[in-house]
């Protein structure tokens, strides 16, 4: 079996095998293991030390449980660790701490530093790190998915409604376990009863649901409280406990419960494509069924039930609801599959456990990698760093059109490899951490990718690929943890040096491709589409690339990452790709943004399609169909339903809006008089009835819910008038063949970061 070489540095110091879960233990004192051992798993106890780190000793004097404070050796404000008896001892002077210094611990430039995870302490103190030995496919997973019935006359389902209730409970695992508990043969408590039974007796590792902390555990904890009825679901048979928590991904905060059971972790797939989607801007939403579909997952007999026919189902036909559950349950389990292995492997090195790797930031865990090895020795550790200007990335639009063929070339990890090259890194790094984790990621994900090209084993490839890609995500991570506010070593002069030097990178290649006779039509940040040289052939790849990377600085390489039998090019970070065997992919927030109507996108692709595949001429036709099917009620509501997520409470909406701080809001008003209890994340669907292109929505809009197929009361004029903005946007398009510079005022080339 091909293995990479274990590095302290990056894996921990103690490579205690087969670590899968942990808890603590003896009032505080210790962290019960759950380890893997062959196809057992047995518990262990391993002591545990809570400490503190201060930048005034006189912070603890006399705190209860006080064993030891040590001096740290070095520059850097926290210079002092004092340790304590029980995780209880250290909470109380975290509490201290905060009343003394009237501080809380969680602010950057606090002169202490507690780190609330018992679990990130124990790691980061004993230099391990989780699932040592074992691969995916070693975890026991149970994937979760609940139905439930909403009291009629109500929008949306409440767990603390007395005439809702839990109707199926699906669950499936890996070892080909698929079972139902059926709301139709069991009353709700003995539903509840049964489903606690059967994950202590699947015994899982893993307990997996899509939107399942936002939804099904929260149900399903509302009704257990209800009916008195015990979710022991802990490996000690202890109960499921939950806390209020709050994710940032990327623009997007998600408020939710954050759910814990002992030894086992829970995997909400629904965050894992959020953080994908951040990346990648392709998912085509966040629905389980449309993950299933995108990610080629969905079985072709599965069983589709509208949601508002779940009721009619359960009463009508209760197997064919539970078809559906248990596909719900079936889906969940392969889109964790895909989605999830660069998280496990991410635990393998980071001293987080599994479920924490899936919620932290990138950030974060480059944080906790250089606070792991100045420990280990023995340094003080310097405070965050004030917030400084940023500059950001090179992109420029150069030319709009459709262009054939189009190339991409991009520098390999940009940023990192400036940092590598140019030896920047944060001025508080006195021990030079941050750019020896650099490297090391970087040669083991060069490595890992090697291997994984070379094994005949399709575990080890796959185990190898979530490997490397994890590699990958920490090592892109590096420039934004410079300018990360909380990062105890990061360094805003460092970061906009970085994009200095990638602006002038892309703006080199810029010059070579012109020199060469390519036609460059977009860069942003660290590559660049173009048309190629006109006595380019496909055969000469490397040989253009050659040319466009002569007087590159050391260090820096090019990759061709695409060829395009054609590219669309919109607006800047906005543009469409068709592939060599016609597969169209559309980039960018102008056609892909969820502010879209389905149709508004359906629109679009369709004009872009002839735009791209050589038909402009066809595209007022895609118009006039679409006006004709509203003028009919031909189009189905669930293209022209609006779905808006909340970003906040309904408490907060109503103080802004009171306050003058912005306007009526149609998702927030339907919410609010649903009856059901709201949080932000929470999402609402919509349409505009009445007459007319100009109403004001928020006093038409009804819920899609409500929309009749007998009586459709649609807004026709106002949805054709969406139409209609759709042909003004792309109209000149379809007049223009090629390319062509962009009309009005040039896109600055230099985006600000923060």
């Amino acid at each position: 079996m091909l293995t990479i070489e274990h590095a302290p540095l990056l894996f921990g110091r103690d490579s205690h095998p087969g670590l899968i879960a942990y808890d603590l233990a003896d009032a505080g004192r210790a962290v019960r293991l759950y380890r893997r051992v062959g196809e057992a798993t047995i518990t262990e106890t391993a002591p545990l030390s809570p400490f503190m780190l201060l930048a005034d000793r006189e912070l603890v004097k006399d705190a209860a449980g006080l064993v030891a404070v040590e001096p740290l050796e070095g520059p850097g404000d926290l210079r002092w660790r004092a340790r304590f008896a029980s995780w209880s001892d250290a909470v109380g002077a975290r509490d201290r701490c905060r009343d003394l210094s009237g501080q809380p611990s969680n602010v950057p430039g606090a002169p202490y530093l507690f780190l609330g995870d018992s679990i990130h302490q124990y790691l980061l103190d004993a230099g391990r790190t989780s699932f040592g030995g074992l691969v995916f496919t070693d975890l026991r997973r149970l994937a979760l998915d609940i139905e439930v019935i909403t009291t009629e006359g109500y929008e949306f389902p409440s767990a603390a409604r007395p005439g809702d209730r839990i109707i199926a409970v699906a669950l499936a695992d890996t070892t080909g376990f698929r079972h139902v508990v059926r709301g139709d043969r069991l009353d709700e408590p003995a539903l509840l009863a049964e489903c606690s039974r059967i994950i202590r007796e699947r015994d899982p590792d893993v307990i997996e649901g899509h939107n399942i902390f936002r939804f099904d555990l929260e149900y399903l904890e509302a009704r257990a409280r209800m009916h008195r009825v015990a979710l022991a679901w802990g490996r000690d048979g202890s109960l499921l406990r939950s806390r209020v928590a709050r994710l940032q991904i990327a623009e997007r905060t998600i408020g939710y419960r954050r759910y814990d059971v002992t030894g086992r972790h829970v995997i909400d797939t629904y965050i894992l494509a959020q953080v994908q989607d951040a990346g990648t801007r392709d998912l085509p939403g966040f629905g389980l069924k449309d993950l299933a579909r995108h990610f080629g997952v969905a079985a072709a007999d599965r069983t589709y039930i509208d949601p508002s026919q779940i009721p009619r189902e359960f009463r009508d036909a209760p197997d064919r609801l539970m078809a559906y559950a248990a596909d719900d349950a079936v889906e969940t389990l392969a889109i964790a599959a895909i989605l999830a292995p660069p998280y496990f492997a991410q635990a393998q090195v980071v001293p987080f456990d599994y479920q924490s790797c899936t919620l932290r930031g990138a950030a974060a865990k480059i944080d906790a990698l250089l606070l792991r090895e100045y420990l280990h020795r023995g340094h003080a550790v310097p405070l965050p760093r004030p917030v400084g200007p940023v500059g950001g990335g090179y992109t420029a639009i150069l030319q709009e059109g459709v262009a054939r063929p189009a190339l991409h070339v991009d520098v390999t990890s940009l940023y990192p490899s400036i940092m590598l090259a140019r030896s920047i890194a944060p001025a508080s790094d006195a021990l030079g951490v941050f750019p020896s984790l650099l490297e090391r990621l970087r040669e083991f994900r060069v490595h890992a990718k090697r291997l994984a090209r070379e094994s005949p084993d399709p575990a080890e490839r796959a185990h190898l690929g979530a490997l490397q890609q994890s590699f990958k995500i920490l090592i892109n991570a590096f420039y934004g943890y410079l300018a990360f506010n909380g990062g105890h070593w990061n360094d805003f002069a460092a970061a906009d040096r970085v994009t200095a030097e990638g602006r002038a990178i892309v703006t080199a290649i810029l010059d070579r491709l012109a020199a060469l006779g390519a036609t460059p039509v977009e860069a942003d940040t660290d590559g660049v589409y173009f048309v190629p040289p006109a006595d380019h052939t496909p055969g000469a790849d490397d040989r253009l690339l050659e040319r466009i990377a002569a007087g590159l600085p050391d260090g820096i390489q090019l990759e061709l990452d695409g060829r395009y039998a054609a590219m669309f090019s919109y607006k800047m970070k906005t543009y469409a790709l068709l592939d060599e065997r016609g597969r169209l992919r559309l980039k960018g927030s102008a056609f892909r943004s969820r502010g879209l109507e389905p149709f508004q996108r359906q629109i679009i692709e369709e004009i872009v399609q002839r735009l791209v595949t050589g038909r402009r001429d066809q595209a007022r036709a895609v118009i006039d169909r679409w006006l004709e099917d509203f003028a009919f009620h031909r189009v189905a509501p669930r293209a022209f339903a609006r779905t808006e997520t909340l970003q906040e409470s309904i408490e907060a909406y109503r103080e802004k809006v009171r306050a003058g701080a912005r306007a009526t809001s149609a998702a927030y008003e339907l919410a609010d008089a649903s009856g059901r209890p709201v949080q932000p994340g929470d999402q609402v669907s919509y349409y505009v009835a009445g007459r007319g292109v100009n109403v004001a929505v928020n006093e038409y809009a009804k819920l899609a819910s409500l929309w009749d197929p007998k009586r459709p009361d649609e807004n026709v004029e106002y949805y054709q008038g969406k139409v209609r903005e759709i042909w003004e946007r792309f109209r000149a398009f379809a007049e223009l063949d090629g390319l062509r510079p962009p009309i009005g005022e040039p896109e600055s080339p230099q985006l600000s970061l923060f």
